[in-house]
């Protein structure tokens, strides 16, 4: 069954990892524990039972409490979807634009995709002396595919 925790927001991460702790220390039948970025405030965590989650929860910093009714695979579908890498879309060679950090603007070739972080690397492309600069693959869209360029 699927559960959530209510936890304080900005503390997901923390109360992630004491719980991973806590659960693999007592050895609780808790399957997986998910974060969304995009869901500030909540955990989604997978168990045997609503019992096994609450314990696992018991006196850990943060946790305010479990939302009454479990949750279905449907209703957690879009948010799993909208969490793959942004990586998947990208293909080396392709121009892209960046739309955050200190560069943001600015348009620039993929020469290196590391799927494992969602990290590219891109050659700013109008500059003087092209930068090889590693970004996170959420931080540029794509401006044009290397198979249009031709």
């Amino acid at each position: 069954m699927i559960y959530v925790y209510r936890v304080t927001a900005g503390q997901e991460k923390v109360v992630l990892d004491m719980l991973m702790k806590k659960i693999k220390k007592e050895t609780l039948k808790v399957y997986s524990i998910a974060h969304f970025e995009d869901l500030k405030g909540y955990l989604i965590v997978e168990g045997e039972d609503e019992v096994s989650v609450r314990q696992a929860g018991l006196r850990i910093p943060h946790i305010k409490g479990v939302l009454d009714r479990p949750m279905a695979i449907k209703d957690i579908e879009g948010m799993i979807e909208a969490a793959k890498p942004a990586v998947l879309s990208v293909n080396k060679g392709d121009l892209v634009e960046l739309i955050s950090g200190p560069f943001k603007g600015e348009k620039a070739r993929v020469i290196k995709i590391d799927t494992n972080k969602d990290e590219v690397t891109v050659e700013l492309s109008e500059v003087a002396v092209p930068i090889p600069v590693t970004i996170k693959a959420n931080t540029i869209k794509v401006f044009q595919k290397a198979s249009e360029q031709n």
